[in-house]
């Protein structure tokens, strides 16, 4: 420890001075969290501390030591009009409105592009409310992309099997991107009488998006 690293030394009678010198020497020069290396007992609920094998805050609750998730990033997109495809059996990207609440994930160019400002683990539920106007079968088709790349065993698909039928369909996967990567949803269906139905609000019901996506950091 160097000269200008060691804490104040007490002087005098005047000990209440020196605690305070001393508390701010600990504050400038100490973590506020402690260090956790192993054995620590988590006995008592709310000790906070910091985990140095896996990197991230702990705190002590029912005996035993549990992660803080320090979020980074998180969105949610909603799409208010209908989503018609020109041609059938053809990819499209689904492009969502501006979200109104998200952190670190923004829209890209052009805005199909969902882009994560950093990197890390990410849960993404997706939903997409599904309508058809024609008696005959309807398959609807999705899928996600990270930077133009299918993603492997990620699509879904659901049918329609009557006029004017409407189902909502949905799915939540773990996504792990680098820092920005962009992801795009894709649809396709094999009948344009398919497509995804927005409801407009009628009291005492609210408006119903014709998808939903919401996007939430899990870990680093």
């Amino acid at each position: 420890m160097t000269q200008q690293q060691r804490p104040p030394e007490p002087y005098g009678d005047d000990w209440k001075t020196w605690g305070r010198r001393l508390m701010q020497f600990m504050s400038q020069t100490r973590s506020p969290l402690v260090q956790q290396t192993g054995g620590e007992t988590a006995a008592d609920d709310g000790t906070l501390m910091w985990d140095r094998s896996y990197e991230y805050p702990v705190v002590s609750k029912g005996g035993e030591w549990r992660q803080i998730v320090v979020e980074g990033g998180h969105a949610n997109f909603i799409k208010t009009s209908d989503v018609t495809p020109a041609l059938a059996n053809t990819a499209y990207k689904l492009t969502y409105d501006a979200p109104s609440g998200h952190s670190k994930i923004t829209q890209g160019t052009p805005t199909s592009r969902i882009v994560f400002e950093e990197a890390g683990e990410y849960v993404l539920s997706f939903s997409a409310q599904i309508s058809s106007t024609s008696a005959s079968t309807v398959h609807f088709y999705f899928w996600p992309s990270i930077n133009g790349v299918d993603t492997a065993n990620g699509a879904m698909t659901t049918a329609l099997h009557q006029n004017n039928a409407t189902l909502v369909t949905s799915r939540t996967q773990i996504f792990t991107v680098a820092a920005n990567d962009y992801l795009e949803i894709n649809y396709m269906m094999d009948n344009t009488a398919g497509f995804l139905n927005y409801t407009a609000a009628s009291s005492p019901v609210p408006a119903i998006p014709s998808s939903t996506l919401s996007i939430t950091r899990t870990h680093a």
